[in-house]
This record gives C-alpha cells, sequence and structure tokens, in this order.
C-alpha cells in the first residue's frame, strides 16, 4: 500500500511561477530535441509522465513496465535523461527564487506593511509596543549577525554553473518588465533559451576532485555575485523602515543610527579537523586571497565615485580638516599625479578619490606580491596599513559633503563603499581555525616530554594536566625548544598558530577569527590550544609585564555526550586562574560551539535539539556567574538533520536569553547557492536573519520571554524517549549499518568529486563512529528516507500523549506559543515531506541479505507513518507542510522527476555494485558517471541535502 503523497493537496495561488516553469521546461525541451535527438526527449517524456500517473494512483503493471524501460537504457541515455532532469530542477529552483523576489516587490509596491520578518514589519511591531528610539538604538548598538561559510561536501555545483544561472536569472527577470511587445518578448525568450542552451552544454559535475584552493575561490564567489551589492542594499532597507516608524532628522537621516553590525566569517582553508589537504601554507593563501578580493572591490567602487564626487572648489567648500588632508597627502602627490602634481587641485573630492586608489593599489600590490611567494613590505609611506585609515578618509569626504548640503549625495554610492568597509574591513571574513582536540594533546605531549621527559601528559589526569598548563602559560620566560627534534606532525602543528600570528599583523587583528576546537571533552583541551598559541607570542607578557592573548578560542561541543559536559568542562575553565586572565585582556569574551551535526547523527533529532537547548541555558548561566560575556557559535548544516531551516526562525526558536545582541552560525552545502547565489535573495536573506537576531535579542531592553517549566519537563520526557527510539534503531538493531551502506548510494557520495575533504575518518570501517555526519544525513537523503531528521519523533510523542485528551491538548499548547516546539515539528514536517517509504522501499531491495533489509525497513516505514501522524494530531494539521503551502507545491513539482531519477540510481547502484564484485575499475565501469550525476541532480531535487 502507498503512503499518502500530501503535498500535492497544498497548492497556493501561483499562476505566474507555474507559467514560468512551464516556460522553462518548453525551452530545455526544445534543446533536448535539437541537440540530442527526439528519442532522449520521447524518453525524458516518457518517464516524467508516468511517474506522475502512479503519483496520481498506484499502477503495479505500469510500475514494472517503467523500471523494465529504465533497465532497456543503455549508459549514455541514462546520463542524458539524469542531466535533463537535473537541470530542470536548477531551473525550477531559479523560477521559485525570482517568483518569491517577484511577489516581494509587489508587496513593497504596495506600500502597507510587509512580509513577517521584513525590516518593515519587525520596526513597526517595536514602534507599536511603545519603544523610544534611544531605547531600539540601544539594542542595535549590540547587534552582531555572522554567517561563516564552510566547504562541507554537500555542495556538487561548480562556479562556472552558478555564473551560468546567474546569467539565466537576469535573462528570465527581463520577461517580467511592463508593457513588453510581442517582438520583444520573443527576442527576450530567444536569449533566455540561448541561456539555457549554454547551462546544457556545461559539465554540472566536476571532473577532478576539487582541492581546498578551489574551495576558497567558490567560497569568495558569493562576495563578487552578491553579498558586496547586498550589503549595502541591507543596511537601507533597514534605514528605510526606521525612517517609517520613526522618522527622520532635519537631514534626512533616519532617527535611529544603524550600525554596521554584519560580519561574515569563513572555515574555508582554515578548518583542517580531519581534512589533511588544509596545511598552514593553504590557510596564509586563504587569508591573503580575501584581502585581495575585498580590495579590488574598493578600488573599484573608488574607481567609480571619480565620476561622481565631480564638486568644484568655485561651487562648495569643504571642511578645514578634508582639506588639511589634503595637504598631508603632498608627500605622495607626484606618486599619484606624475607630471602633473596640481591635477584637479579645483576639484578635491575627485583629488581625494585619486590618492585613496593610489594607496589602495599599493596595499593590494602588496597582497598579491605575497600571494606569488615573494617576503614583499607594505610601503606605509604609501600604501594603507589598516582599513581604519581608509575609514578616516572616507569619513572626512562624507562630512564635508553633509557640511555644504550635499548630504544626499554623501549618502549615495559614498556611503555603500563606507558600509562595506565597517563590514569587511581589509580582511573580508574571520577566518576561524579548527582542529581536532588529540592533535592539540599529542603536540603538547611531545613538546612537555623534550623538556621534562619523566612527564607523560597524555597521561596525566585532568587536575594534573591544568595544574601544569597554567603554570608554564604563568611563566615569563619558556625553556628553549628543539624544533628540529619535533615530529612532522607537531610542527606543522606549531606552524599553524605562527602562521596566524604573521596573518594578524599582516591583515590585521579581525582577519583572523575563532580557533575552534572539535571533540572537547575537557578545560585542559582549551588550556593546550592556550599553551601552543604562547609558543608562538599569540599570548604571554609584555616586556613590562602585563599580560596580553590575541587567540580567541572555542570549545565545540559535539555529541550528545559531549553537550552533558557542557556545565562540568565550563565550570573548569573558567574557574582557572590563569585562562581568566588571558581571557580578561583579550576582551573578555568566551565563544561557545555547539555541534548540530554530530550529535543528531548520535542520539537523533529529539536528543540532539534538547541537548543543545539545555546546553545554551547553561553556557549563558555559567559565563554570567563568572561576569564573561558570550558568543554562542551554532553549528548547523542545510538539513534538518543537521540543524538547518529557516534562518529567523531558527533564532527565535533558541533559549530565552542566550541570543544576547549576537548570532554566530555556519552555512554549508547547498544553503549557500540558494541564499547568495543572486543579490535579490542574499538581501532577503540577511534581513530575514538580522530581524531574527533583532526580535530575539529584545530581552536586552527588557521585553525578553520565559520559558514554562511544564513545557520544559514535558521535553525532557520526550528527548530521552526519542533518543532511546534512535539509539535503538542505530545502535542496537543488528545489520543496521549494512543497511545503511547497501540500501543508500553514501559509498558512492565518495567518488562524487564536490568537496576535498574525506567522507570517513577511517576507511573501510562500516561504523557509526566513522561516517561523518554529513555522509550520514546525505545517504539518508538520497535514498529518500530522511531518517535522522524525524526518527523517534513519532514514538517519543505516541508514548507521551497516551491517548490522554489532557496531555494532546498540551502539546498543541507547546505548539502554539513555544517557539522552540513549532520549530521542531515544523521542520520534521519538512523532512517527512520530503521523504518516500515507497522509493526507500526500493532502494532496501538493494541489500545482499533480504531479511535484514525486510527487519530495518519495517522499523524506519513503521516509524515514519507513527511520525507522520503524531506530527499531524499534535499541529492540528489536515496534511504536512499545511501551513507552508509554498514548500509544498515546490515539493509537487519536484516528484515527478525525483521518482524517476531514484529508479534510475537503484538500477545504477545495482549494475555498478555488480561491475565492483567483478573487480573491475572505475575507468571500466559505464555506469559510474551516470550513478554520480544521479546523485548530483537528486541533490538539487531536494534542495536541503546536507
Amino acid at each position: 500500500m502507498r503512503t499518502k503523497d500530501t503535498s500535492r493537496l497544498l497548492v497556493p495561488k501561483d499562476r505566474d511561477l507555474r507559467a514560468r516553469v512551464k516556460l522553462f521546461g518548453n525551452l530545455l525541451g526544445n534543446i533536448i530535441r535539437r541537440l540530442e535527438g527526439e528519442a532522449v526527449l520521447q524518453a525524458v517524456e516518457t518517464l516524467r509522465k508516468g511517474f506522475v500517473a502512479l503519483r496520481k494512483k498506484d499502477n503495479p503493471d505500469k510500475r514494472e513496465r517503467l523500471m523494465r524501460y529504465i533497465d532497456a537504457l543503455d549508459p549514455k541515455s541514462l546520463e542524458t535523461i539524469i542531466r535533463a532532469f537535473s537541470i530542470y530542477f536548477s531551473l525550477v529552483n531559479l523560477a521559485e527564487e525570482e517568483y518569491l523576489h517577484r511577489e516581494r516587490r509587489r508587496q513593497v509596491t504596495e506600500g502597507g506593511p510587509l512580509w513577517l520578518g521584513s525590516f518593515d514589519q519587525t520596526i513597526r511591531a517595536f514602534h507599536a509596543r511603545g519603544i523610544p528610539p534611544k531605547t531600539l538604538e540601544t539594542l542595535l548598538d549590540q547587534l552582531g549577525y555572522m554567517p561563516v561559510f564552510t566547504a562541507h561536501p554537500t555542495e556538487a555545483r561548480r562556479r562556472t554553473v552558478m555564473e551560468a544561472l546567474r546569467r539565466i536569472f537576469l535573462a528570465a527577470e527581463r520577461l517580467d518588465m511592463p508593457r513588453l511587445g510581442r517582438e520583444e518578448r520573443e527576442e527576450l525568450t530567444r536569449r533566455l533559451e540561448v541561456q539555457i542552451q549554454i547551462l546544457w552544454r556545461t559539465n554540472e559535475v566536476r571532473v577532478k576532485k576539487p582541492q581546498v584552493q578551489d574551495e576558497i575561490k567558490y567560497g569568495l564567489f558569493y562576495y563578487v555575485e552578491s553579498l558586496f551589492a547586498a550589503v549595502p542594499q541591507t543596511y537601507r532597507l533597514m534605514e528605510k523602515a526606521i525612517r517609517r516608524s520613526y522618522g527622520s532628522n532635519e537631514d534626512g537621516d533616519p532617527l535611529i543610527r544603524v550600525p554596521s553590525f554584519l560580519r561574515f566569517g569563513s572555515w574555508i582553508g582554515g578548518d583542517r579537523d580531519g581534512n589533511p589537504y588544509v596545511t598552514p601554507v593553504i590557510t596564509e593563501m586563504a587569508s591573503r586571497l580575501a584581502m585581495e578580493q575585498v580590495l579590488s572591490e574598493y578600488l573599484h567602487r573608488v574607481h567609480t565615485l571619480r565620476f561622481v564626487l565631480t564638486h568644484s572648489l568655485l561651487m562648495c567648500r569643504p571642511t578645514e580638516a578634508f582639506l588639511q588632508s589634503l595637504k598631508d597627502d603632498e608627500n605622495i602627490s607626484r606618486a599619484v599625479f606624475k607630471d602633473l602634481p596640481d591635477k584637479m587641485e579645483s576639484e578635491p573630492y575627485r583629488r581625494k578619490l585619486y590618492i585613496i586608489r593610489y594607496r589602495l593599489r599599493e596595499t593590494l600590490d602588496t597582497v598579491r606580491r605575497r600571494l606569488d611567494g615573494e617576503a614583499a613590505i607594505l610601503p606605509t609611506h604609501a600604501a594603507y596599513g589598516t582599513s581604519e585609515a581608509l575609514l578616516q578618509d572616507l569619513y572626512l569626504m562624507r562630512d564635508s559633503l553633509i557640511s555644504h548640503g550635499d548630504g544626499n549625495v554623501a549618502r549615495g554610492e559614498l556611503t555603500d563603499l563606507i558600509r562595506l568597509v565597517e563590514t569587511f574591513g581589509f580582511h573580508l571574513h574571520h577566518l576561524d581555525i579548527r582542529q581536532e582536540s588529540t592533535v592539540h594533546t599529542a603536540a603538547v605531549t611531545e613538546i612537555l616530554a623534550q623538556w621534562a621527559p619523566d612527564i607523560d601528559h597524555e597521561q596525566q589526569d585532568e587536575s594534573s594536566r591544568l595544574q601544569q598548563l597554567a603554570a608554564l602559560l604563568d611563566r615569563k620566560d619558556l625553556p628553549t625548544l628543539s624544533h628540529k627534534t619535533l615530529s612532522a606532525a607537531t610542527r606543522e602543528t606549531l606552524e599553524v598558530f605562527h602562521v596566524m600570528a604573521r596573518l594578524r599583523r599582516e591583515v590585521g587583528p579581525e582577519g583572523i577569527g575563532t580557533y575552534v576546537i572539535s571533540m572537547t571533552h575537557a578545560a585542559s583541551h582549551v588550556m593546550e590550544v592556550m599553551f601552543l598559541a604562547r609558543l608562538a607570542g599569540l599570548c604571554g607578557w609584555t616586556e613590562q609585564g602585563d599580560s596580553f592573548c590575541h587567540i580567541r578560542i572555542a570549545p565545540l561541543f559535539e555529541t550528545i555526550e559531549d553537550l552533558r559536559h557542557v556545565e562540568a568542562v565550563l565550570q573548569q575553565l573558567l574557574g582557572n586562574a590563569t585562562y581568566r586572565e588571558l581571557l580578561r585582556v583579550s576582551g573578555n569574551l568566551q565563544e561557545v560551539m555547539l555541534g548540530y551535526s554530530d550529535s543528531c547523527k548520535d542520539g537523533g533529532i529529539l536528543a540532539s535539539a534538547w541537548n543543545l537547548y539545555q546546553a545554551q541555558h547553561q553556557i549563558i548561566a555559567i559565563t554570567a556567574a563568572h561576569e564573561v560575556q558570550c558568543q554562542l557559535f551554532h553549528g548547523r548544516g542545510g538539513t534538518i538533520g543537521r540543524g538547518g531551516g529557516s534562518t529567523h526562525e531558527s533564532i527565535l526558536a533558541q533559549p530565552p536569553g542566550t541570543v544576547q545582541g549576537r548570532i554566530k552560525f555556519t552555512e554549508q552545502g547547498e544553503v549557500l547557492s540558494y541564499k547568495y547565489s543572486n543579490t535579490e535573495t542574499a538581501v532577503y536573506e540577511l534581513s530575514m536573519g538580522a530581524t531574527g537576531l533583532i526580535k530575539a535579542s529584545a530581552g536586552l531592553i527588557g521585553l525578553g520571554n520565559e520559558d514554562q517549566t511544564a513545557h520544559l519537563e514535558v521535553m525532557d520526557t520526550l528527548a530521552q524517549q526519542g533518543e532511546k527510539a534512535y539509539r535503538t534503531l542505530t545502535d542496537r538493531t543488528r545489520g543496521v549499518l549494512d543497511y545503511f551502506y547497501e540500501a543508500t548510494p553514501v559509498e558512492e557520495i565518495g567518488q562524487l568529486n564536490i568537496g576535498s575533504r574525506p567522507s570517513h575518518r577511517r576507511t573501510a570501517d562500516r561504523s557509526k563512529s566513522s561516517i561523518r555526519a554529513i555522509p550520514w544525513v546525505f545517504g539518508w537523503a538520497q535514498s529518500r528516507h530522511t531518517v535522522p531528521a524525524w526518527y523517534g519523533l513519532g514514538t517519543a510523542l505516541r508514548q507521551w500523549r497516551n491517548d490522554d485528551p489532557q496531555r494532546l491538548e498540551q502539546l498543541r499548547q507547546m505548539y502554539q506559543e513555544w517557539p522552540f516546539f513549532r520549530a521542531l515539528l515544523s521542520n520534521s514536517q519538512m523532512s517527512l515531506a520530503k521523504a518516500d517509504m515507497d522509493i526507500a522501499g526500493e532502494y532496501a531491495r538493494l541489500c545482499h541479505d533480504r531479511a535484514l533489509a525486510e527487519r530495518v525497513f519495517g522499523l524506519i516505514r513503521e516509524e515514519y507513518l507513527r511520525t507522520v501522524e503524531e506530527v499531524l494530531i499534535v499541529s492540528g494539521k489536515g496534511t504536512l507542510l499545511d501551513d507552508n503551502p509554498v514548500l509544498a507545491l515546490s515539493l509537487m513539482r519536484r516528484n515527478p522527476y525525483l521518482d524517476p531519477l531514484n529508479h534510475i540510481q537503484i538500477t545504477l547502484l545495482r549494475r555498478h555494485r555488480a561491475l565492483q564484485g567483478t573487480g573491475t575499475g572505475a575507468a571500466d565501469d559505464p555506469w559510474l558517471s551516470p550513478l554520480l550525476r544521479s546523485i548530483n541532480a537528486i541533490a538539487a531535487g531536494m534542495r536541503n541535502t546536507g
């Protein structure tokens, strides 16, 4: 019996979107017919229409005929069909993105309140509650919003493909222009078809596995493609919303000043946990490439401003401070203007911009020489040494323009440049460093053995370790260290800290972000990193005898067990006088990272979500008790099983009082391309995240909420029951890991050239601890199980509810009133809707042991049906995604294409594995290439697989 396809019952009014999807589909069909032949197009249509019919009404005979049809196709035909489906998904994604942008633009045009989560709606709400301007400004001044880009191997899209998609987005957008004539529309449609044809001719799969250098450039792509434009626009939208609700001052500025609160981080080139290819040299290169990128952007904008700020001294009088700055520039004017030292003396702003351009070029040239391997020295007499020096010049120009009545001019391109420099500095983003705790322990053990051979640091108990490390950090002088006698691994570990020290001097203190320690189990793991930093001069004592610390260290708590030990580790760490002093002189801010991926893989969605929630409460309470500021760093992925979901709702679902004006979180996998490929969507995503932060931080001005004790008690029980059910499946069900490896394409995912990082911690190890969280989620998603995002939830809800009407009413009250519980169930609905137990059952037939497959799949299917039923009962909805019709419709559009793709992938897996069993190598396997393309295609269709 087929499970009910609930998503197709939820169709909102979207005629324009359906028309655009149909246009894209027709144009793609034309291209396939013309370039690949009628037979290929007919094959695509046969599969699409066949599986559409099966969605409407199951027919075993028809299903069998379709499977025989797939079986009869040769590898080349299958590969072309897969590409057709894959590109269709990309085009649908674009159509949806462009439609939503158009709808938001329509709301703005019509006037009145905007969508929930917009700056307009958020500021109106504060104004309606009677919050005075100064009070709201106090809140805004404490904001810090930081997405951190990571290079986890779940985004298969090439940069070339993303550029092609951007061109299609812009070409399609032109079709929305009003009053287009028939000939104009036909011409624009032809241009659109050309761009889609270019995409068809572009290989979407990488021929070679990307190197870390490729991933670094991939991450930088988003700044050029969208963020350099989106960031100033985001600030402008916020200012507009404030003007609308609170008004403006006499100069036209919003009554409440909007600070530059956006910041960006990156792990690409700094995350060495499990990735041997991230070397110290790579980290240096990543930092310099980022600097090159942002300086190039500033140069471009300064070049443009020269043709905007053409004010003549005959028409205005700049401020004395600005004129003095021009006099101060005389020492480099000959270098700037060559044989024309008096050039543009009557146009002071243009003259200043020429000087600014020259100084930026000198800085950029130094960075490029360093990238080329030179030990280039920055010419401080001519170049900008810091972004603050550039800002000082820009502020002088702005203030001078305002002084003679040109404030409206200053608020244009010049203010946008100022916003960029305030946001990105010369570093572009904060490059975090991450390494696993055992690496540090091994390095410290070897170093200390050189100084005291009778002491084995690794074998010491926690108290002895802390005491020894504190004593070493307290010393003014340390013994001489012989680097030559150290192992290569320890030398490399030390070199990372030396690179951090060099880059701090080269890029500025903001260039290097936080040092993250994965698998932090004890306070000594943090102290070990502080000790290694001391050896590189990142902390220690000045000549005057004062302590200093130029490193911020964040313990990362990942597993369920780690989360339960948060309190003990932090109490011991912050109770250590040596560490507290170093923390004080570094700014008294303790960052703590929480891992969503491993905790969910470890104990399931309920235990993970709840332990993370409780851990945040504990962390904030502990740091407050020690009078330390705290910043929580959320290690989220794209899928629900890795902490994904709407950023706005996720922030609002954090425990009350834990979002204290600052939020830092990872952006991983396909989330990057979904949010930041287009400027229009990037502005929306940044705005929604920022308003979530503002609302969640309202407690800073006395508007906070408190959790209800009764809700917390229920969640305690639900989490325990959910974890027990999940661990029963993943830890205690015999053969479940064999099922996972055989009923999903997880091993084949490792052959896809989408990331430099290995997918397993230990090769040839079929254990839950060996496989990383990302392929764990990816594998279950590809095979339409989506187990990590919901398994155990149905059992927990049913056991606690126990057919008691009063308990059901309490759960419904929690769903209505508690953002955390509502987000948990809403996100689970998304994953349940993306699962398909009938297709998952087809994957189960790939297992060699049919009895094992039936037993494991039976458990999964039973829990799926239970979870769907319980979630709908508690939410009071008739179907999944009842309250998210846009997503429901999106899934409905994808299913007719996902279904044949999954069945094609099953066929390819069977043939590929059969060949592998005969010892055939990858080079001689005709099924491998289409199989890898099917992984890409399904990832595009499901949209958030990692």
